[in-house]
């Protein structure tokens, strides 16, 4: 594998699935994999689960491991081929990108969308500068339009949790939130989902449709409680809208799950890909209870990152 961007970039989904759990029940097997080996870890944006958890993920595969918040601890970057540098930008994406990939054997970054431009933000230009010009395999730690580390964790989840013998009902429902939202989560959960052997409903307000290139072979409604009908797992995300680009179109109010909801599904385990605001997006008696797998999903980023990695580091 020599990137990580999106569920395209999987030879063999159920391979890395299998993989990520074995891994999961022996961590440490392949410590000499990544012996002198670097994973630097670019961020442009804050991370809590994704930082820690891909760091473990490399020391258990014997990687060292560099982190840099770049838009703390590094210069402006300029990204634009031609550009005069006489402004505010300090070093060109084109050297800053080269020099990490000679220090490190594999990197992963991490960068959010403006949400001011669709076109912008989905042509994915940071992301592909990166892979362009550092020259070294590239593993997404969330994108401006997907989070492919924390889909492979979402998928991990769902097959250790889904009923015997069972094609799952999974619902992707929007929830509200206070502020605008990516459809980084929400797009990558619904493409993964829709290679996997799930039957998948995405159900939102008016106005909050994703794209259909991610969104194939889903069933879409805007009718929440039909579409938690004898469900097996309910995904819960607030994303902003996709037509009237990063806008808010709605308090979300009758959108947050509670348990009264719930009574409609099939006991369905409820998932969240954190960090959540409590009973804004998930009510406390969801996220204390039983049938929340939250916690589960958070340690599941740790061995989705580890399999990721050791296929780069066995393509290396």
């Amino acid at each position: 594998m020599k990137k990580f961007t999106s569920v395209q970039d999987v030879a063999d989904l159920n391979g890395l699935v299998k993989e990520a759990l074995h891994l999961k029940e022996n961590p440490y097997q392949y410590k000499k994999l990544g012996e002198n080996k670097t994973l630097g870890l670019i961020f442009l944006n804050p991370s809590l689960r994704t930082r820690l958890s891909t760091q473990k993920a490399a020391l258990n595969l014997g990687m060292n491991v560099m982190v840099m918040n770049l838009d703390k601890e590094g210069w402006a970057l300029e990204t634009q081929d031609g550009a005069v540098m006489n402004g505010t930008t300090v070093e060109h994406i084109k050297e800053a990108a080269a020099v990490m990939g000679q220090y490190c054997d594999i990197l992963g970054i991490r960068s959010f969308p403006k949400l001011q431009n669709r076109e912008e933000d989905y042509s994915e230009d940071l992301l592909q500068q990166f892979i362009s010009y550092s020259k070294a395999p590239i593993v997404s730690l969330e994108s401006a339009t997907r989070h492919p580390l924390q889909s492979l964790a979402d998928l991990l989840t769902i097959n250790e949790n889904s009923p015997a013998g069972k094609r799952p009902k999974v619902v992707l429902t929007w929830a509200p939130h206070v502020k605008a939202i990516p459809q980084c989560v929400a797009n990558s959960f619904a493409e993964w989902m829709g290679q996997a052997d799930v039957d998948l409903v995405i159900t939102h307000p008016e106005g909050y449709e994703l794209s259909e290139e991610f969104t194939a072979g889903a069933t879409v409604t805007t009718d929440q409680q039909e579409a938690l009908e004898r469900a097996d797992f309910v995904y819960v995300k607030n994303w902003s809208s996709y037509q009237d680009y990063g806008k808010v179109l709605t308090d979300g109010k009758g959108w947050m799950l509670t348990d009264e909801k719930l009574e409609a599904t099939h006991n369905a385990k409820v998932m969240h890909c954190l960090p959540v605001r409590r009973n804004v997006e998930l009510s406390d008696e969801i996220l204390d209870g039983a049938c929340s797998l939250v916690l589960e999903q958070a340690n599941n980023r740790t061995y989705a990152a580890q399999a990721v990695l050791k296929q780069m580091l066995e393509s290396l």
